[in-house]
């Protein structure tokens, strides 16, 4: 129920284009601020950025827009608030003393900043042009959505933390378009704290999909890192058990530096769960060190207070 002239405004946003950025931090076709898309729900952290999904931005822009439409009561004042924000658009309204499009885009009293008046009369352009007949290419104004994309795409699912390298391998498809078509994927594979994540394939490789996707057995996991004050690739890579080349791939690093505070994406592997039966004789300090793993974990692994354990008694541990 939101007007198909709506679609103007994703072009006056961003022309389309899912990875364009303002200097205000607005990402994607429909210019999202984080804060904004999170609230719409959208994902945006270091795995993914889901205002670079045109699908799932397109569904969030809609509810927002429903939610100004309701507001302000009227499309266009819709489109004045989703551009100027609902504060200044209010404020506008207040000082003018009337929700006139006519008063509010006035140049010289100036209610609504210079960017919003053309922003309205941008849109209008675009519809107008759009419903020419001497310019139009197709009588469906959503076209434009995917006016840009070689071929119709599907929605399909997979695993957390699956590599697109992977997927694209198993349905015979380059793995750069593959990335192309999934451009809210920020490092090349899906988010692993879901068991199964949607990503865009070609509609000609769905046959393929279901024929030969199978999950992978990998036992790659994914953490998130933050850098600390004197720490180095180096020191990173060994005391996780990884190889430089690995931190440097996922996380498109070109040189060895690294900044306090920085973020890093590691690929660990999963953690293998074991039921030990204490022997005669063992200590936590003794398991712990066998396992390779720490004392204090071994004891929150088991809900243990003191360094107590019988003979006989069964220990988890997560290695």
């Amino acid at each position: 129920n939101v007007p198909d002239v709506f679609l103007f405004l994703a072009m006056a946003e961003s022309n389309f284009i899912s990875h364009a950025k303002s200097g205000k931090q607005a990402v994607g076709i429909w210019q999202f601020l984080a804060p904004t898309a999170r609230k719409y729900g959208l994902r945006v952290d270091e795995y993914v950025d889901e205002r670079k999904d045109p699908y799932k931005a397109t569904n969030a822009a809609i509810k927002y827009l429903k939610r100004l439409h309701k507001m302000f009561g009227k499309w266009y004042l819709a489109a004045l608030a989703y551009n100027a924000g609902e504060g200044t658009l209010q404020r506008a309204i207040k000082r003018a003393g009337t929700d006139d499009v006519m008063v509010l885009l006035d140049p010289k009293k100036k209610y609504l900043p210079k960017e919003s008046r053309k922003y309205l009369a941008k849109i209008v352009m675009l519809a107008l042009i759009s419903n020419d007949k001497r310019y139009r290419v197709s009588s469906e104004l959503a076209y434009i959505l995917t006016r840009g994309e070689e071929y119709d795409i599907l929605p399909v699912k997979v695993k957390g933390a699956e590599l697109l390298d992977y997927v694209a391998e198993r349905i015979k498809l380059r793995s750069s378009f593959l990335r192309q078509l999934n451009p809210h994927i920020k490092r090349g594979f899906t988010p692993p704290d879901v068991k199964r994540y949607t990503i865009y394939i070609p509609k000609l490789k769905y046959k393929e999909f279901v024929a030969n996707y199978k999950p992978s057995n990998s036992y790659r996991n994914f953490v998130v890192y933050k850098v600390k004050k004197g720490d180095s690739l180096y020191a990173i890579a060994k005391k996780f058990r990884l190889r430089v080349s690995s931190i440097k791939k996922f996380n498109h690093l070109r040189s060895n530096l690294l900044r306090p505070g920085q973020k890093l994406i590691l690929p660990v592997a999963k953690k293998r769960k074991r039921i030990y039966k204490v022997r005669p004789g063992d200590t936590i300090i003794k398991i712990a060190k066998r396992f390779g793993v720490d004392p204090k974990k071994l004891k929150a692994w088991n809900d243990k207070k003191s360094n107590f354990i019988k003979a006989g008694e069964e220990l988890v541990i997560l290695y």
